[in-house]
């Protein structure tokens, strides 16, 4: 437990040295913003760019529920650009790691390697929770004022729902930075497979069932219907799953690969 603290505190000081603590939320700030913002405005920028050319706006747009517009932020927003970003952030999370040698180093000390990865992902789901959690909240201040309010139950439950994605997000990713040595394929296979994996929701049950992007579409559901869609609790395990799979495969690369001493 101490050792995972002091991998912990390490890894915030490596947070602070990259600005990551600043930058990040505010991404995610100007993602969460950008949706109310353009849903409401849109109809009157294009009417007036139209003028006589007879651009058709469909006053519904205007008349979306909060609901609606804050689920639209997380599938239009946080889950194309907003997951590019946090692919990007963590790809170097283990491969700067191995490429500097300090991978070796820490595992020569009394450290174990479920400490390190432990302390790696506790330290950085903290900081892109809270992140994803500040833009949230800031399209919520905006949806408050220009469209109608939301439940604080479905908006917090939704927002629980849609991080346990964003877990198998990083999970996924720390998978590839401890596998992969160059960043930039890190960040191509990382991004490409969680949007294809965005992509397929809803293409088929059996894969939504095992889907773990299935987890945002069921934050959708709760937003605007009221309730998540079928399925949820297999999703959920499903889900959980992935993750400790991803976390297992990355603990045994690592033993495998010998970068700590016998």
């Amino acid at each position: 437990m101490n050792s995972l603290a002091v991998l912990m505190k390490k890894e915030y000081s490596q947070v602070l040295n990259d600005f990551k603590v600043i930058w990040l939320p505010l991404v995610f700030i100007f993602l969460g913003t950008t949706q109310p913002i353009m849903t409401y405005y849109l109809p009157a920028i294009l009417k007036t760019l139209g003028g006589a050319q007879g651009i058709s706006i469909d006053p519904s747009m205007t008349e979306q529920t909060g609901g609606q517009v804050l689920a639209a932020t997380l599938g239009s927003q946080f889950d194309q650009l907003g997951i590019m970003i946090i692919v990007i952030a963590m790809m170097g999370l283990i491969q700067s790691d191995k490429s500097s040698g300090m991978l070796a180093f820490i595992l020569t000390r009394p450290v174990t390697v479920s400490s390190y990865i432990g302390g790696k992902l506790l330290s950085n789901y903290l900081l892109v929770s809270i992140s994803v959690g500040i833009g949230y909240v800031a399209s919520l201040l905006y949806i408050h004022f220009l469209f109608t309010g939301i439940e604080l139950t479905l908006m917090i439950t939704a927002l629980f729902c849609y991080l346990l994605w964003i877990l198998f997000c990083l999970s996924f990713t720390t998978m590839l930075s401890a596998v992969l040595n160059s960043q930039a394929l890190i960040a191509l296979i990382g991004i490409i497979t969680l949007l294809i994996c965005r992509m397929l929701v809803g293409l088929h049950p059996v894969l939504d069932v095992i889907n773990p992007a299935g987890m945002s579409k069921h934050a959708m559901n709760l937003l605007i219907t009221g309730s998540v869609g079928a399925n949820f609790s297999i999703n959920f395990f499903a889900t959980i799953l992935w993750v400790i799979l991803t976390v297992m495969f990355t603990y045994h690369w690592i033993v495998k690969k010998k970068f700590q001493p016998k």
